[in-house]
């Protein structure tokens, strides 16, 4: 069985979800410690041709709270980022659709970060047909006592997977001899750059999933999902 385990982001980049549908089930890291200033509560979109740092804000936010335990402060957040949205890719040729798949996440009530993010990560794998199973570790894992690589290990153990794929970003923390000596795999996805036309701008790489549904049709966006290599 092929697992992957992330940190919940807020609408990640297209390589979050190559991991999710790489993987046969998708396990959210919820129970570690918050990330100030990381892809947790913010990501980027397209503003004027430029990059845009957008973020939900959360109550009390220190890196002291663990993910689960942590609340979005402002419940009047959705509607002016919608307003940014609506300004920034209304002229975006797959502005309605995608429209309307944020504006229905937005729309949700809950206030539990982990539980928000959570949400908005199945409902755009649902759009983009992302089939992987997902799972957060505060619900299914009882090892807060454990840390980095180790943490990852008893996760791959507990859930039976053979194989564990991370982001590429990650190579550094994880020594294959360990995953091996415990009988699992471990493999690392790396984003094959792709370019797709962003209005009339010099494109911009790696925002948020946001401006890749805006500019690209789910046929597009599944092909894109495709375009990775396993290291």
């Amino acid at each position: 069985m092929k697992l992957a385990i992330m940190q919940p982001y807020i609408f990640p980049y297209l390589g979050y979800f190559q991991l999710i549908n790489a993987a046969d089930k998708f396990v959210i890291l919820d129970d570690v410690n918050f990330i100030m200033r990381g892809w947790i509560n913010r990501n980027r979109i397209l503003v004027n041709g430029k990059e845009h740092l957008f973020s939900v804000p959360v109550a009390k936010a220190t890196q002291n709270r663990i993910i689960s335990e942590c609340e979005i402060a402002d419940d009047k957040w959705g509607l002016k980022f919608l307003k940014t949205l609506e300004l920034s890719y209304k002229r975006a040729p797959n502005f309605i659709t995608s429209f309307e798949v944020i504006n229905s996440i937005l729309a949700q009530s809950e206030t539990n970060l982990s539980k928000w993010l959570t949400f908005q990560l199945k409902a755009i794998c649902k759009y983009l047909d992302i089939k992987t199973e997902i799972v957060e570790t505060s619900r299914i894992n009882n090892n807060r006592r454990l840390k980095a690589q180790d943490k990852i290990i008893d996760i791959c153990k507990q859930e039976g997977a053979d194989l564990y794929i991370n982001a590429i970003g990650g190579k550094e923390l994880y020594d294959d001899n360990v995953f091996r000596s415990n009988n699992i795999k471990l493999k690392f996805i790396k984003t094959i750059p792709e370019k797709y036309k962003q209005f009339n701008s010099d494109f911009v790489p790696f925002l948020s999933i946001i401006d890749v549904m805006m500019f690209n049709n789910k046929n597009d966006i599944r092909n894109l999902l495709n375009k990775y290599e396993l290291i």
